[in-house]
């Protein structure tokens, strides 16, 4: 089952379930008031199908979507793909032992990615940093989690990085990852009784400039080196997230060293079971 946040028609934020093209909007007024709500319950499909709907809504150009998120945080790992840690150390010789090493050890790298207003739904912009000049977006398999830290459903993330920034010392890291627009969610949630399996997660990044396809790339979270669950339990310790929070799991894809964003470039990124996450590239106010 797939659940959306959008605007509706009076300007208010609505959420609603995706089926067969079209947007059902479900009625909060009841014991799940909000999508974290749902996200919460013990059930979440049976808590989706059990509010009542309005009539169905096309979808088509005009709706405006949200990015599928209310209060919780984002978090993202690092260095799970072997094509991250290659690009890891690329980037930073001071510190690719560092990252050579977390490819293999028992902890993780995770660091914290974004609050809410920091994130951009489908079709809303992403930034690049006006002080980085090596700018590249990261198509992520994303986890929501739920206040138990129950891996309930997925969603497309793009975690922005500017490259140079963290490449110059890894102390830079949160300003490489953190910052206005510096984080994608969606198009909508994809929930599930039981995820699949990696093999079946595929991974396809497209980058479109001046209507050419100038980056066109494919994995699967299959050429993962450590497991969804395992991530998870990493950053439930000693962490409390009341709201639940969305975990990026990383990327196994990065563009070449040569490649940088552009002002005007539009992400595309696809991921089997859920659907594609298409963000326009912006810089400056």
């Amino acid at each position: 089952m797939k659940i959306a946040k959008y605007i509706d028609a009076s300007g208010s934020p609505r959420i609603a379930r995706v089926d067969n093209g079209q947007l059902i909007p479900l009625r909060t007024d009841g014991p799940y008031q909000s999508l974290a709500d749902i996200i919460a319950a013990d059930e979440p499909i049976t808590a989706a199908t059990s509010l009542e709907t309005d009539p169905p809504i096309a979808i088509d150009e005009s709706v405006q979507w949200l990015p599928p998120i209310d209060a919780q945080e984002v978090w993202a790992a690092g260095v799970t793909y072997k094509r991250s840690q290659a690009a890891r150390m690329e980037e930073s010789e001071a510190a690719a032992s560092c990252y050579d090493r977390v490819y293999g050890a028992e902890r993780p790298e995770l660091f914290f990615k974004a609050t809410p207003h920091r994130v951009s739904g489908h079709l809303q912009p992403l930034r690049i940093r006006e002080d980085a000049t090596w700018n590249v977006p990261e198509p992520e398999v994303t986890l929501v989690l739920s206040p138990k830290m129950k891996i309930v459903g997925l969603t497309i993330g793009n975690d922005m990085s500017s490259r140079d920034i963290e490449g110059e010392n890894p102390l830079y890291l949160p300003q490489a990852k953190c910052y206005n627009q510096c984080a994608g969610l969606g198009p909508w949630i994809t929930l599930f009784d039981k995820l699949p399996a990696n093999s079946e997660i595929g991974i396809d990044l497209k980058i479109v400039r001046d209507s050419e396809i100038v980056f066109d790339q494919q994995t699967s979270a299959a050429e993962m080196a450590r497991g969804f669950e395992d991530l998870v339990q990493w950053l439930a310790r000693d962490n409390h997230f009341p709201n639940g929070a969305f975990l990026m799991t990383g990327t196994g894809i990065i563009p070449s060293n040569d490649f940088t964003l552009q002002v005007g470039d539009q992400v595309q990124i696809t991921i089997d079971g859920i659907g594609t996450l298409s963000n326009p590239i912006v810089q400056g106010s």
